[in-house]
């Protein structure tokens, strides 16, 4: 059964993380980013904390959270790839991240705030 306190608090850690990638993505003082791409990283990562919220499957928490964080990043790691320079690297790092921040809201979300999957 899904908990609606899980739920509300994933989401809101995803769209903490959203804030806190969109923030790394434009600390680099490059070309100003575009509001849509900005809105597109806050959603991406709040839809991630969602999934995370919705899900019952049973795992480890560190698991789902991995597993979950890099399913939610591929889409957006995809659009890095049309960047000009260092598309790799900025396609292997969205990735990266989105799995640190599926771990971190899996983390606060079961461990912390103690609403695990039941």
């Amino acid at each position: 059964m899904v908990n609606p306190k899980r739920i509300f608090i994933a989401t809101i850690f995803g769209v903490v993380f959203g804030f806190v990638c969109w923030g790394l993505a434009t600390s680099g003082g490059g070309p100003q980013m575009p509001w849509f791409i900005a809105v597109s990283i806050i959603l991406s990562r709040t839809m991630m904390g969602f999934a995370i919220g919705i899900s019952v499957l049973k795992m480890k928490w560190w698991l789902h959270g991995i597993i979950l964080g890099a399913i939610f990043s591929i889409p957006m790691a995809f659009n890095t790839l049309f960047s000009p320079q260092n598309a790799i690297y900025i396609f292997l790092g969205t990735i990266f991240f989105g799995i640190i921040y599926g771990l971190l809201i899996e983390l606060f979300t079961t461990i912390i705030f103690k609403q695990g999957v039941k």
